[in-house]
C-alpha cells in the first residue's frame, strides 16, 4: 500500500513537472531553436533572383565567407567588442562594489538609476549620442566657448564613437552580475585578511577577486556577446568607416538581399560567440568537480 502511495505520488510529481517545463520548452523551440534551424538550412542554398532562396544545396556561400573578404569585419567587431567589455569592466566592478557596500535605501536607489536607461528605447538613446558628437553638438560647442579648442573634434563616425556608445549601451549588463555576486560576499573575510596583515592590494587580489570571480565572468559574457553583433550602434555613431559583421549581416538580409550569405555569416559569427562560452561552462563545470 505504502509502495503504491510513493510510485503514484512519483509520477504526479514528474508529471508536473513536465507541465510547468511545458511552456518555457514551446517558447526555445517555437522563437529559438526553429528559427536557428531555418537560419542554418538557408546558409547553405543558393540566392534567389529577386531575393529568397533557391532550394539547391552548395557551400559558396561559407566558400565567399572564408575567401577573406570578411575576416578584417570579423577581427574589427571582436576587438571593439573586446574593448568594449574591458572598458565596461573597469567601469562596472567599482561601481557595483561601491553600490554594493551602501545602505538598502541608497543601494534600492542607485541600482534604480543603473537601470533607468532601459527605460528609453536603444535607437533613442543611440541616436543621444549622435547629437552629442557631431560637430555642431554639445561637446563641440561647449569645448569651444570655453576656448579649449580653435576647431571642431572629429568625433562622429569614428571607432571612439561606436565604443563610447557600446559601452553606455551594455554598461548596465556589466552592473547587475557584478552586483549580485558582492552582495553575497561575506565582508568579515576581508577584516580577517587586514588582521593577518594584509594590505587593501592584497586583499582585494586574493580574497575579493576571487571570490567575484562568477559574476565578472557573467558580466563580461554579457556585454561581449551582444556587443560583437551589434549593428544600431556602429551604423548610426560608425558611419560606413566603422562596419561592425552585425551591419554586413543585416545589409545581406536587408539590402543586398542575399539571404544564404547573410545566414552563413550569422552561422559563422555564433561559433565565434559561442566559444567563450562553452569555455565558461567547461571552467565552471571543472570547478563543480574539484
Amino acid at each position: 500500500m505504502w509502495q503504491k502511495f510513493l510510485t503514484s505520488y512519483e509520477n504526479r510529481r514528474k508529471a508536473n513537472q513536465f507541465f510547468l517545463l511545458l511552456p518555457a520548452t514551446a517558447w526555445l523551440l517555437i522563437f529559438f531553436i526553429a528559427p536557428l534551424l531555418i537560419i542554418l538550412v538557408y546558409s547553405f542554398l543558393e540566392k534567389g533572383i529577386y531575393g529568397g532562396v533557391n532550394w539547391v544545396f552548395t557551400l559558396e556561400n561559407y566558400h565567399d565567407v572564408f575567401k577573406g573578404i570578411y575576416w578584417g569585419v570579423f577581427g574589427r567587431s571582436l576587438w571593439l567588442a573586446l574593448l568594449t567589455t574591458v572598458a565596461c569592466l573597469m567601469i562596472g566592478y567599482p561601481l557595483a562594489f561601491f553600490i554594493a557596500t551602501r545602505p538598502t535605501p541608497w543601494r534600492n536607489i542607485l541600482l534604480i538609476l543603473v537601470i533607468i536607461p532601459f527605460w528609453t528605447n536603444f535607437l533613442v538613446r543611440t541616436y543621444a549620442w549622435f547629437v552629442l558628437f557631431r560637430k555642431e553638438g554639445v561637446i563641440n560647442t561647449i569645448l569651444q566657448s570655453l576656448h579649449i579648442i580653435d576647431q571642431p573634434l572629429t568625433l562622429l563616425f569614428t571607432p571612439f564613437a561606436v565604443i563610447v556608445g557600446l559601452i553606455y549601451g551594455y554598461l548596465p549588463f556589466m552592473v547587475l552580475p557584478l552586483f549580485a555576486t558582492i552582495e553575497k560576499f561575506n565582508f568579515s573575510l576581508v577584516e580577517a585578511a587586514h588582521d593577518l596583515g594584509a594590505n587593501d592590494w592584497k586583499t582585494f587580489m586574493r580574497i575579493i577577486l576571487p571570490l567575484t570571480k562568477r559574476g565578472i565572468i557573467a558580466g563580461c559574457l554579457l556585454v561581449f556577446i551582444p556587443a560583437v553583433g551589434a549593428f544600431i550602434t556602429p551604423d548610426i555613431l560608425g558611419g560606413a568607416k566603422t562596419i561592425m559583421i552585425g551591419n554586413i549581416i543585416q545589409n545581406q538580409f536587408l539590402k543586398a538581399r542575399n539571404w544564404p550569405l547573410g545566414s552563413a555569416l550569422s552561422m559563422i559569427m555564433m561559433v565565434i560567440v559561442l566559444i567563450p562560452v562553452f569555455i565558461y561552462l567547461q571552467v565552471s563545470a571543472d570547478k563543480q568537480l574539484e
